[in-house]
């Protein structure tokens, strides 16, 4: 008898996710366990296995396609069952007729998208169905949309970007957040990474300043916990957290991703230099779990190497508070009465403020500033 796989419960409280690619095709045999899809789900893409052995029959859901907990994704079959295919659309009022247009609303919605009239279409899918690549060969096709000015181009929401569009969105609507700013004096620490940085690089540890910023906030945490936390929305309670997980924000091709470097107080410099290479590394190419991306409480993003300064960084919810870093650029600097050429380093730090208030934010940002600009304080482990 024929048999439905759904989409599973991935777990994390994940409702749905987008299909990324299918690793098998119609009347493939697969095996037990054998992993048949990609599915794009909160930033990370998983693997999904078959519960059961058996061979393809239908595929009922085109890459690109998000699918729900609980879709059918494929047919499976025991050797020699087949199941008969017939060209059909099923609406809210029943069986349409064999000779509609067969495609999902997926696949309509890119076609309305995308300008694309879908009977002028000849499908490749099940039944003669018309498919999310026989649109975009389409697409390809023709000339590309217009507004009432000049030309324009579609570009559907899809992937890291839904999934980071949905995210921000969520913190934008439950955060009431600030955002205050400063300069640091990295002088000392830009010499100090330079003396470093080469030895460690023969040894394939390519040091930057972001294991420095993630010891700094480590440190700066540990006397403003409220800062390291999150809240429990329906009891109406702050969480303050006794571990530091600092979520490391990493651009990617396919949008921005947030690994998370785990129990950072437990770690040194060089152990967060190497673990930040690895999961930046995971990260662009697609092989990070959720785990890595999960259990943050508290985030930085270093936006500085692409020539960033001041900025508003939105909160990584459901952390409380987010540091940004900009470039380091040369100044002139008053240090001990004298205008000299320092490096400095602008940060802004943006906050929730039904957590804390602005003080305690302002002191926060100016031990920061403190560790930074004395970086032996963060080899001078807390009593």
């Amino acid at each position: 008898m024929p048999f439905d796989f759904i989409l599973p419960d991935l777990g994390e409280g994940i409702t749905e996710g987008e299909i990324r690619k299918w690793l098998i095709k119609k009347g493939d045999s697969v095996e037990e366990h054998q992993m048949v899809l990609e599915i794009e789900t909160d930033k990370a893409v998983v693997e999904v296995p078959s519960p059961r052995k058996g061979k393809v029959l239908q595929i009922n859901r085109e890459e690109g396609e998000v699918a729900k907990v609980g879709d059918v994704l494929l047919t499976l079959s025991e050797e020699g069952e087949s199941i008969e295919e017939k060209p059909r659309s099923v609406s809210v009022v029943g069986v349409l007729p064999e000779d509609e247009i067969l495609a999902t609303p997926a696949v309509r919605t890119l076609a309305k998208e995308l300008n694309i009239r879908l009977e002028t279409l000849k499908g490749s899918g099940p039944g003669n169905s018309i498919t999310r690549d026989d649109v975009l060969n389409a697409a390809q096709q023709t000339v590309k949309a217009e507004d009432p000015y000049g030309a324009i181009e579609r570009i559907p929401i899809r992937g890291v970007r839904r999934t980071i569009s949905k995210n921000l969105i969520t913190s934008q609507k439950t955060t009431a957040f600030v955002t205050g700013m400063d300069e640091a004096d990295v002088t000392e620490l830009w010499n100090m990474r330079e003396r470093e940085k080469k030895s460690l690089l023969e040894k394939g540890i390519r040091l930057t300043f972001l294991p420095f910023f993630i010891k700094t906030v480590q440190h700066a945490l540990t006397e403003h916990p409220l800062l390291n936390a999150s809240v429990d929305e329906e009891k109406e309670e702050i969480i303050t957290k006794k571990y530091f997980n600092i979520g490391v924000a990493v651009d990617t091709a396919d949008g921005l991703m947030v690994p998370v470097i785990k129990n950072a107080d437990k770690k040194t410099i060089l152990d967060l230099a190497k673990e930040i290479q690895d999961l930046s590394k995971k990260a662009r190419d697609r092989k990070i779990t959720l785990d890595e991306m999960k259990g943050s409480t508290f985030t930085i993003t270093n936006y500085g190497p692409f020539g960033g300064t001041f900025a508003t960084p939105i909160i990584n919810y459901p952390d409380v508070a987010i540091l940004g870093t900009g470039k380091i650029s040369d100044r002139p600097w008053v240090k001990n009465g004298q205008i000299m050429i320092r490096k400095i380093l602008p940060l802004s730090l943006t906050f929730d403020h039904r957590v804390t208030d602005g003080v305690d934010a302002a002191r926060f940002l100016s031990k920061v500033v403190q560790y930074l600009e004395d970086p032996a304080l963060l080899f001078i482990e807390s009593a």
